[in-house]
């Protein structure tokens, strides 16, 4: 008598069918939300959400998918480039398949983008200490996109491409978060009638890589570009951001594919791979990141004053405010010299105006500020 062989499920087999009866749960209907960075995990994400959606039959493809990225404008090139290609080859094979699915690429008001801030209002280049660019650039794009889903839906159901094999960080994270009842969902911690819901959380990274490299897209075509991508950065991505808790993730070392500004990093590993395997196109923008970590503490190019007109003394240091509008017209000059060597838009010319009425009224108040000080100077002498 021949032995019937068991076959056994695989991780992937029980990620697939979980996918499909989270997809199916009577439960709850609200729509799902893919947060797609072009990486590694959400690239396995949105891989399997779209291998489940083409399984199920139309009469059961009830559920309206987003697949959802986030551009800060000053993305890494190759990465973005990456990354809207592939959004773009899903939502082009979704609407062939006639699959319920959506995509949007959220980003920054025009008011809060990288240049807006730092050009414009003069604000000192990020750093560890004063990370200001994660919230306005990442997590306040992405967060009004769900908040607006949740209000037309009741809810929303953000599936996010986290693993805890990421870092000791991420896992801690993960394992802080409780399931509501016997759901795979999590509340999300900020953002209300939100819910988490994270299908490859108990991978590898050998487990993604593996399954990436041995299945095509269902979308079509294949994965080597992402693999190409990561062999020639020697790096991870930045993943999409929609809290301040996930925010240790942006602007760290373990984390190397994000904004090619990023002055938050000791040095920027992927642009620099990129160059060293000859891109060498990206050289000057590896340059500039540098010059504002070098000039971004210089007195000369700081102004005494916050932007609210207050001095600030923290244990008996003066703390610089912004860059002065000259420091601000002098970087303006240098990245429009880059972006020419380049060959490519870094900076918005609707950025250049709106940088120009700022630095216009920064200097109607500068001079309403001395003459007032002139007059009461006057008075005092008098």
């Amino acid at each position: 008598m021949t032995a019937i062989p068991i076959l056994l499920e695989t991780p992937f087999d029980v990620i697939h069918n979980g996918i499909i009866d989270e997809y199916l749960s009577k439960a709850q209907s609200y729509p799902w939300i893919v947060t797609f960075s072009g990486g590694k995990d959400s690239t396995l994400v949105a891989h399997l959400v779209f291998e489940a959606l083409l399984e199920l039959p139309p009469s059961l493809r009830q559920r309206q998918v987003y697949f959802v990225s986030n551009d800060t404008l000053v993305e890494s090139p190759l990465v973005v480039k990456h990354m809207r290609g592939t959004l773009e080859k899903i939502l082009n094979a979704a609407q062939i398949y006639k699959l319920p699915v959506n995509g949007r690429v959220t980003t920054p008001k025009i008011s809060e983008t990288f240049w807006t801030l730092l050009i414009g209002k003069g604000y000192p280049s990020p750093n560890r200490n004063m990370r200001w660019c994660t919230d306005r650039l990442k997590i306040e794009p992405t967060s009004t996109f769900i908040k607006e889903t949740v209000d037309a839906n009741g809810a929303a159901i953000i599936v996010l491409g986290v693993r805890k094999d990421e870092s000791s960080t991420r896992k801690a994270s993960i394992d802080s978060h409780k399931n509501i009842g016997n759901t795979n969902l999590t509340p999300h911690g900020s953002l209300q009638n939100a819910f988490v819901y994270r299908p490859i959380v108990d991978l590898s990274t050998d487990d993604v890589w593996e399954f990436l490299a041995s299945h095509n897209p269902p979308w079509g075509g294949t994965h080597s570009e992402l693999i190409k991508l990561y062999r020639e950065a020697a790096g991870g991505e930045c993943p999409i951001v929609l809290s301040q808790e996930e925010a240790p993730g942006c602007g760290t070392n373990s984390s190397r594919f994000g904004c090619w500004t990023c002055t938050v990093v000791n040095k920027d590993k992927s642009l620099q791979g990129f160059v060293d395997v000859g891109k060498t196109e990206y050289q000057p923008l590896l340059e500039f990141r540098d010059w504002l970590v070098e000039i971004r503490n210089k007195p000369e190019y700081r102004q005494v004053e916050r932007r609210n007109g207050t001095v600030t003394i923290k244990g008996g240091k003066h703390i610089p405010g912004p860059f002065t509008v000259e420091a601000r017209q002098m970087i303006l000059r240098r990245l429009l010299d880059i972006q020419t060597i380049y060959g490519s838009e870094l900076i918005s010319q609707e950025e250049i105006d709106l940088i120009k009425q700022i630095w216009a009224e920064d200097l109607i108040q500068l001079h309403s500020k001395k003459k007032l000080s002139g007059n009461i100077l006057i008075k005092e002498n008098q």
